[in-house]
């Protein structure tokens, strides 16, 4: 069962007209931090990361399963089932619950170090064009506020300064 305050997150992206991968972030972000306090494991980065995005589905988020050329099926047909179950308001199963948590808390915990982080990230975007990325940062720029718009280009100037 996801937080309320990251429910809440999840909304505001929404109102703010960011798109349903921003919103499904929020409840990755939560998944991660989980692991790093010990609630349970992983066995590794992408994992942790479609068990938030499972959690966001099930949460009312309007995130697509992905493509057929994109994943395996089981894992098609996983996300298509978190995205029905939703639009059916069906309650999720205690024994179901109990045994995922269980399996994952004899995993490890480095799945959501900054390190395994780093490299899916690296790994992610390595497999997407340059005018894909292009367009994903220039939809950023728009959507940000201008408070956020500050954020990024102060982290921009630190960014620059420390590789120079």
């Amino acid at each position: 069962m996801p937080e309320k305050e990251t429910v809440e997150r999840a909304r505001r992206d929404k109102r703010e007209g960011k798109s349903p991968s921003t919103q499904a972030g929020e409840f990755v972000r939560e998944e991660m931090e989980h692991i790093r306090e010990g609630k349970h494991g992983a066995r590794n980065t992408k994992q942790a990361i479609a068990i938030g995005l499972s959690k966001a589905r099930r949460a009312g988020v309007a995130l697509k399963p992905p493509a057929k050329s994109k994943t395996s099926e089981k894992t098609r047909r996983s996300a298509e089932r978190a995205y029905e179950k939703r639009q059916r308001h069906e309650p999720i199963s205690g024994t179901r619950s109990r045994a995922r948590e269980r399996a994952l808390k004899r995993e490890g915990r480095s799945a959501a170090s900054h390190n395994a982080l780093s490299r899916q990230a690296k790994l992610a975007a390595q497999g997407r064009s340059a005018s894909d990325r292009s367009e994903a940062a220039k939809k950023a720029a728009r959507t940000k506020g201008p408070g956020e718009r500050h954020e990024a280009a102060m982290k921009a100037a630190r960014t620059r300064a420390r590789n120079a």
